[in-house]
This record gives C-alpha cells, sequence and structure tokens, in this order.
C-alpha cells in the first residue's frame, strides 16, 4: 500500500506492510490458490488443474498497477486479478482455466484478502503491543514508590506514585488486546458465498470446501457468508479503534509530562529525534506525537466504517468500497502508534527529583484534604474543612507551607490541642501518601503481569 508522504510521516514501513499492495494482491492470490486446492480435495475439480492454477498464483508474475488501473473501471479489483489468472493458467491448462474461481465471486475474493492481510496486521500490532506491556510494566515496578503529583483538571491535585501512574496506562492496554485478539478470532472469517451468498456454486461440497480452505488460510468459519453482514468484522475494527484511544492516552500524558516546566519525563535522546530546524534546544517527543495524532484520527476512520455497515441486499454499492478503502488506514496507524511507544518505553528518561520538586513547590496544598480529615475527629469536619480553607489561602498570600501554618495553628488554638503533632507531620510526608497507591499497585500488579 503506498501511502501519501504525511502518512509516511506517521507510520512506518512496518506498519504498512500488511496491506501493502503486494501483500493484498498476493493475499488475493492465495485465496485462489486454496480455493482451488480446496475443491480439489472435495473432489470438485481434478488435482492436476488445482496444482496448474495454484502455480500461478504469485502476484510477481503480473503486473500490479495494470491491475489496479483495470479495477476502477470493473467496479472491483477481483474481476481483472480473475481475468488475468484465466489467461494465465489457460496457456497451461485449458481445462484447469475452466474452473478457475468456480463457485466464488469477487466479494469472496476481496473480503478474504482482507481478512488475511488484517490477520498478519493484528499479529504484528500483538507483537509490538506485548513488547510495551512488558517494558511498561518493568518501569511501573520500577517506580512504584517514586511519588509524583496526581493532576485532575489539568490541575495538581493530590500526590500518587509514577509506578501506579504507569499501571493506569498499562491496563487497557492489556484488556484491549485480549479483546482484539477475540474480536479478530471471530471476525477474520473466510468469506466464501457465491453469487448472492447462498454457495450454490459449490453445492453439497459446500462445507468440505469452506472447511479445507479456512484451515488452509488459517481463518475462522463464519457461521455463514458474511457479504452484507459485516457486524463480527467490524467489532475487529472497533477493539483496534479502542486500542488507538488506549495509546492516545499515554501519549498525551507523556506530552505533558515532558513540557520542560514539569519535566518529569522525556523520551530517550537520540541524534535527530525529536530537534527543531529553529530552536537547537528543543527535545519534541515525537513516539508522544504520533499516538495522539492517531488517536486523532481513529474516531472518523471508524465512523466511515460504521457508517458503511448499511449495506445494501446481497453485496454493498458504495459501503462495501467505502468500508475496503479506509480499512487498511486503521490498522496501519494503531499499528504505528504502538511501535511509536514502544520506541520511546524501551528506555525512557525519568526524573523522580522533578517529581518531587514539584510537589514540594506546591507548599504542601496538595495535603490539604488529609489534613482536614486528620482535624475532623477533633473539631468537626465542617469547621476542619473551614480551617484548611483558610490555611491553604494563607498559603497562596504568604507563600508558607502549609505545614509550618497547621503546626502554628494547632499549637495556638486550645481546641486543637488533642492533634498529634508527629501526625500532622507524617499527612504532609510523600511517601506516606503513597500507601493508598502502593496498595492498589501490589493488588492490580499480579493480573496485568499474567504470561500470554
Amino acid at each position: 500500500m503506498s501511502l501519501p508522504l504525511f502518512d509516511r510521516f506517521l507510520a512506518p514501513a512496518d506498519a504498512a506492510a500488511p496491506f501493502d499492495d503486494v501483500a493484498l494482491i498476493q493475499a488475493m492470490f492465495d485465496f485462489e490458490a486454496a480455493l482451488s486446492r480446496a475443491q480439489a480435495a472435495a473432489g470438485m475439480i481434478p488435482a492436476a488443474s488445482a496444482a496448474a492454477i495454484a502455480s500461478v498464483c504469485k502476484a510477481e508474475l503480473y503486473d500490479l498497477n495494470a491491475l489496479a488501473e483495470a479495477s476502477s473501471r470493473a467496479g472491483s479489483l477481483a474481476i481483472p486479478l480473475v481475468k488475468e489468472l484465466t489467461q494465465t493458467v489457460s496457456l497451461y491448462s485449458g481445462e484447469a482455466a475452466s474452473v478457475v474461481h468456480k463457485g466464488s465471486t469477487s466479494q469472496d475474493v476481496q473480503d478474504t484478502a482482507m481478512a488475511l492481510c488484517t490477520r498478519r496486521a493484528v499479529d504484528a500490532i500483538d507483537t509490538v503491543l506485548g513488547r510495551l506491556i512488558g517494558s511498561l510494566l518493568d518501569l511501573a515496578e520500577r517506580h512504584a514508590d517514586t511519588p509524583v503529583l496526581a493532576r485532575t483538571l489539568m490541575q495538581p491535585a493530590q500526590v500518587t506514585s509514577f509506578g501506579l501512574k504507569v499501571l493506569n496506562w498499562t491496563a487497557p492496554l492489556v484488556r484491549s488486546r485480549a479483546r482484539l485478539r477475540e474480536a479478530a478470532a471471530r471476525g477474520l472469517a473466510l468469506q466464501l458465498g457465491g453469487a448472492i451468498g447462498t454457495q450454490s456454486g459449490l453445492g453439497t461440497h459446500a462445507p468440505a470446501v469452506v472447511a479445507h480452505m479456512a484451515e488452509a488460510l488459517g481463518l475462522a468459519v463464519a457461521p455463514s457468508p458474511w457479504h452484507t453482514q459485516r457486524d463480527e468484522w467490524l467489532r475487529v475494527a472497533m477493539e483496534a479503534a479502542v486500542l488507538a484511544g488506549c495509546l492516545g492516552k499515554i501519549g498525551t500524558d507523556l506530552a505533558l509530562m515532558a513540557q520542560a516546566e514539569v519535566g518529569e519525563l522525556n523520551e530517550p535522546a537520540a541524534p535527530g529525534r525529536g530537534g527543531s530546524s529553529a530552536m537547537p534546544h528543543k527535545r519534541n517527543p515525537v513516539g508522544a506525537l504520533a499516538a495522539v495524532a492517531t488517536a486523532q484520527r481513529t474516531p472518523h476512520r471508524a465512523a466511515a466504517l460504521l457508517a458503511a455497515m448499511g449495506q445494501q441486499h446481497e453485496r454493498g454499492l458504495g459501503t462495501w468500497q467505502a468500508e475496503l478503502a479506509e480499512w487498511p488506514g486503521l490498522f496501519i496507524g494503531v499499528h504505528a502508534s504502538a511501535l511509536a511507544l514502544a520506541d520511546v518505553f524501551i528506555a525512557p528518561d525519568v526524573h523522580p527529583e522533578r517529581m518531587r520538586a514539584n510537589i514540594d513547590a506546591l507548599n504542601g496544598l496538595v495535603f490539604a484534604e488529609q489534613a482536614s480529615a486528620l482535624l475532623a475527629p477533633v473539631i468537626g469536619k465542617a469547621r476542619a474543612h473551614s480551617l484548611l480553607e483558610q490555611l491553604s489561602g494563607d498559603v497562596v498570600s504568604q507563600n508558607k507551607p502549609l505545614e509550618a501554618l497547621m503546626l502554628a495553628a494547632v499549637q495556638s488554638d486550645p481546641a486543637l490541642k488533642k492533634v498529634d503533632v508527629a501526625a500532622v507531620k507524617r499527612v504532609f510526608d510523600p511517601q506516606v501518601a503513597l500507601a493508598a497507591a502502593r496498595r492498589q499497585f501490589d493488588d492490580r500488579l499480579p493480573a496485568l503481569r499474567q504470561p500470554d
């Protein structure tokens, strides 16, 4: 598949390979070869004819550009391909040429070819995800006790651990990986319905031919031909689309943490990576960029695929063709996004000292909720909340730590004499604040570490 320049900027060749022109055409020939062999095995055609057909089902024997040009006139890529295949087979065997594509139709060829290409794409995505998940879990374990600001509505909230933050990035990837596998196991199925989906051209041999072909091609056997029943097929794409969103969330957080004024996490430095044409000091998060760009484009691709589901009667006009054109881009984007982040998290630059400095710079305000909870049993919840609101305002106006102001209040207010000073100090200790995050981390990690 030849991608436009800016698509190639976002998607390396590895991501596009499963759907490139040669791969797609070869997948169509793989269908024809498997069909002939299955029909020979079922006794429909002579074994010699099947061998003759299969021997020339090789993309390198054909002019792919000519096939593409002819397809726009024919209304299907399969029509000129089958014509060229038949002519080529006829050079060796007239009998074999007469049974090329027997009992099949153009949609069978193209849908099955797309399923084969998608199978390769999903397998490649699965492999990259395995690498990325492993790197993220290793990173999470190394930083299970590293305090970092949690941020809500883009503002500092409380203290969590960087390890738990990474675990929260990883869990959706683990779930999406499993669900994409499940959807692919059902939805990537052989298409073999013949002219109107009744398999009339295969007669009573249909079940045997389908079983033989599906096994040979490594595809599922659908309950029936699915020419205009696109539900299980679309579920594969929708799981990929959800995965793109999960990867985009990681890319977004990575980009925000990499901002120089935040400085908590950077992509690994390498010559030529993330530079600027004008500013020598720049270190742009290009892996995050790829993930965010894919997440931005994916909803529109998914919407286009869903919109194409209303395929007319027994063969879609325009809808099926729109789906075929849109389909590869979604999987190429997801693959590229996963590759970009997998490269980042092999060796990211983590800055625990900046994480701690960003916490300290807030003068203890992120511990206000815990401080209020400490005072509530002594003076009541409402009064404790009111006091912490007042002290928080003093932190901002006086530029003094909340801990110091609270200790002064405890020592000066007779109503607060029962408050344990040591307990106040513990409230403002980031490592103590990590206890809840660490409990959740320890509870969740084992399930995410399950082997494939």
